[in-house]
């Protein structure tokens, strides 16, 4: 017991001292100026950077995001923590499709997931309400969400299909049919 009351004593003069930033309860940081993309998978897992983050990330919104959008599953609700770092949420995707199109970055010390960005679209749809049909769809993707046309049309469009109908998802479905059509 006293051991652990020591660990605690110290570890709450470093926090006063600066040299340890708390993330989440019992997690901390030594950089201040870290990016809360290395520490969006270590507050709230298994999960992967996601959603508009990642849409932002690869330049298919025009938006800049301030919010770590994470994936998860089997998690039945939506998570927010907001720390020194940012602000993270984190919401489920369908266990069967969790693991596939995820890329892990390393960077230095420093290492993340990330869905690649056809993941990050279908991610996207999956938790957005459903359209009725390929127009709702058009107007939800390039008007809505302002997706670029022309990153859009870049997109790996066999892998765009393949992840898609693993979401069984109308959005999804749509979609499908919308990369035939292109």
């Amino acid at each position: 017991m006293r051991v652990i009351a020591f660990l605690l004593l110290i570890i709450r003069r470093e926090i006063k001292s600066g040299n340890l930033i708390p993330i989440t309860r019992g997690l901390y940081e030594t950089d201040a100026d870290i990016s809360g993309k290395y520490l969006a998978g270590s507050i709230f897992g298994p999960s992967y950077l996601s959603f508009d983050y990642a849409l932002a990330e690869y330049s298919l919104i025009p938006e800049t995001v301030h919010v770590y959008t994470s994936a998860t599953f089997k998690k039945r609700k939506t998570k927010i923590y907001q720390n020194h770092f940012g602000v993270f949420t984190y919401r489920d995707v369908p266990a069967n499709i969790y693991h596939s199109g995820i890329l892990l970055h390393c960077d230095e010390n420093y290492s993340y997931q990330i869905a690649t960005p056809e993941k990050a679209l279908c991610d996207k749809l999956y938790s957005m309400s459903h359209v009725k049909n390929l127009r709702e769809l058009e107007t939800l993707l390039f008007d809505d969400l302002r997706i670029d046309e022309i990153e859009f049309k870049k997109l790996n469009m066999e892998n765009l299909s393949e992840l898609s109908v693993l979401y069984r998802t109308t959005n999804l479905n749509l979609l499908k049919k919308l990369i035939r059509k292109i």
